[in-house]
């Protein structure tokens, strides 16, 4: 497959997924993620966005989204002034909900050190200062140019590598990777787009395990790799069971 032609494919899937999600009960759930995130506010706080972007590694949305409201709303800890001077277990206990909670309350603290050190308490844009922050990798980073600053990014998470590589728009091995060839496919005008919607998607639709087909707008585009991949440990299940039967 030419580039030309994966490139004209990757942008029909997504603005194939776009549209149903628009049109179906997915839209909520795109709603809750960017409020999660408040990057509809006007302006955005980048402050917020950075440290709920870090909160979500490894954690669930709704998770998330309890540890940053108690954290910058309820308890009032929505500066970096203020995180850097609250002792680490009053943190720690508002951002319980969140996994890794302990590591986390520790990021955050140093985060806020290092913003008011280095950048004047303000979150930089750029990626290289972003990446020396504790806690903060590609997908943060990426994630904080996108929603904090609209600047073209594809953060790649766990939904967005395996739906690009299960359509067979790519093949990678690391988000990093994915990260790459997904920005050489896609033209700078449709990168926003392509993580909240992959993510959306992947979560409700092709989801890891048991993706549901049936109602997958793609079906009849998608190669559907994942069924072919002898690895698949349902399918490896499945077939066991037929034998033992």
């Amino acid at each position: 497959m030419s580039e030309h032609t994966n490139t004209k494919i990757a942008i029909r899937f997504l603005k194939i997924m776009m549209e149903y999600i628009q049109k179906s009960e997915l839209r909520s759930l795109l709603e809750e993620i960017q409020y999660t995130a408040n990057q509809n506010s006007e302006p955005p706080d980048p402050f917020r966005i950075l440290i709920s972007t870090v909160l979500s590694v490894r954690n669930r949305d709704e998770s998330t989204h309890i540890a940053i409201v108690n954290l910058f709303d309820y308890g009032g800890l929505n500066t970096p002034e203020k995180l850097r001077d609250a002792p680490i277990e009053v943190i720690e206990e508002l951002i319980r909900k969140s996994g890794m909670y302990k590591t986390k309350a520790k990021w955050i603290k140093e985060i806020s050190q290092i913003l008011l050190e280095k950048h004047d308490g303000i979150v930089p844009q750029d990626m290289i200062d972003l990446l020396g922050l504790p806690g903060v990798g590609r997908k943060v980073a990426n994630c904080v140019r996108v929603f904090a600053f609209k600047l073209p990014a594809i953060p790649v998470d766990t939904h967005v590598h395996r739906l690009s590589n299960r359509m067979g728009l790519i093949k990678t091995k690391t988000p990093e990777e994915t990260e790459k060839k997904l920005t050489q496919i896609y033209p700078e005008q449709y990168w926003l787009d392509v993580n909240r919607t992959f993510v959306v998607f992947g979560k409700l639709i092709c989801k890891p395990i048991g993706p549901l087909c049936d109602r997958c707008p793609l079906k009849e585009g998608c190669p559907k790799l994942f069924q072919k991949n002898p690895s698949n440990k349902s399918s490896t299940r499945r077939k066991q069971s037929r034998k033992v039967i």
